[in-house]
């Protein structure tokens, strides 16, 4: 069974790309990738084809901004016998308004298609809610991860509940280590650690958090609040580090500076594994309910991290059950209350981080992988497919006119 994966690619620094990674290694184990001769379909966010140093999985690349690109990589893919792909979606990593481009890949594709959608709107644009219906209505499969994203798929997009599988979020498959020695190893200090990660920019709502600094510290002096992550590509391009900077700023005022870290790192997955281990608690303090999926605090649980968070959409359905705590957007003050509580309880911090750790071993990679196995079986092309040499390949690329080529060794 060849599967053709969409997707943007490590090393891209990118959610998807991790996630597409994930995914294609937890599916390998039941369907090999090499032995079909399974292949990866790039996205570049520039018209350099050698932007990233991909390895030899990845066989084509599509630049963002470049329609016929779209169009070279279905022809590329229905001539290469392919049984199934795996398109990973987000609006903003295609091209065309709301990432419309997709469309022309999808709709010239000769082969079933399954789409996994990282975001759904509650109230989409009108360009954004046809997209969305237009990439469900050809597909084989849906796949979302929570149970809200299922609901918003039947009632705003009136998507047949037959067609959407709800998959949760894959978390890597490592050991749990002891925290004490991780905060040695990562060069933390051995006071208690909160932790937020990711992509930093606005709609994070890291400055809630910092907020409510300085009535834990009040309480817990040695508490040290470590965002790590780099400044989102598309708030460094348009507004620098001003965000950065107006944390730091804020966090001057209010006198709790030497209580802040800054890491600014792209961490990969064992190293932010590290990191969640070591933590005492996760935070992650969204200003708005419409997230549907969040990576990070999939790991966080995973990793069985101790998390407080604000309410959307995943955060409200993964921290069930005692999983973790809930506090109401923008409110610094009941934030700092639940922490100051926590870091007073130990009993109470080792039963949320053992009832994640529990919950995370059913989200671990190679069970997710099976899923998603099963499900690309139960969808594939059934009748005879061409087979072409690599050389041939090359040649229905060159006669759409296109820069696409397949991936050669330097």
């Amino acid at each position: 069974m060849r599967i053709a994966y969409i997707s943007t690619c490590q090393p891209r620094e990118c959610g998807l790309a991790t996630f597409n990674e994930n995914l294609v290694h937890a599916v390998d184990q039941h369907i090999s990738f090499s032995e079909h001769g399974s292949f990866i379909v790039a996205l570049n966010d520039s018209d350099d084809k050698r932007q990233y140093a991909y390895d030899d999985s990845v066989k084509f690349v599509i630049s963002q901004e470049r329609l016929s690109d779209y169009q070279s990589a279905a022809a590329f893919i229905n001539s290469n016998g392919v049984d199934m792909c795996c398109i990973q979606h987000e609006f903003g990593i295609y091209g065309g308004r709301n990432g419309v481009y997709l469309l022309g890949l999808t709709r010239l594709l000769k082969v079933p298609y399954t789409v996994i959608f990282h975001t759904v709107l509650a109230q989409p644009n009108p360009i954004q809610l046809s997209i969305v219906k237009r990439l469900a209505d050809r597909a084989a499969a849906v796949v979302v991860m929570t149970k809200k994203a299922v609901q918003l798929l039947r009632a705003v997009y009136d998507i047949s509940t037959n067609k959407i599988k709800a998959i949760p979020h894959g978390v890597p498959d490592f050991d749990k280590p002891d925290a004490v020695t991780l905060k040695t190893n990562l060069g933390l200090p051995a006071e208690k650690i909160l932790l937020t990660f990711g992509l930093i920019g606005p709609s994070k709502g890291l400055e809630t958090t910092i907020k409510s600094l300085p009535a834990i510290c009040k309480r817990h002096p040695d508490v040290r609040y470590v965002i790590l992550g780099k400044t989102h590509p598309g708030i460094l391009r348009s507004f620098g580090e001003d965000y950065r900077t107006s944390l730091m700023q804020l966090a001057e005022k209010l006198g709790v500076a030497d209580h802040l870290i800054f890491i600014s790192e792209f961490v990969h997955e064992r190293k932010l594994h590290s990191y969640l281990s070591a933590c005492d608690l996760y935070i992650t303090p969204y200003p708005n309910e419409a997230q549907i999926t969040s990576g990070t605090l999939s790991y966080a649980i995973g990793a069985g991290a101790a998390v407080v968070s604000t309410p959307y959409w995943h955060a409200a359905e993964l921290l069930k059950n005692n999983r973790g705590k809930l506090f109401d957007f923008n409110n610094d003050q009941q934030l700092s209350s639940i922490i100051n509580e926590l870091l007073s309880n130990p009993a109470e911090l080792k039963s949320l981080k053992r009832n994640a750790y529990k919950y995370g071993l059913s989200l671990r990679w190679p069970k997710i992988g099976k899923q998603y196995a099963q499900l690309f079986k139960t969808h594939i092309k059934t009748e005879e497919k061409p087979s072409l040499p690599e050389q041939a390949l090359m040649q229905v690329t060159s006669s759409f006119s296109r820069t696409l080529t397949w991936k050669t060794s330097v």
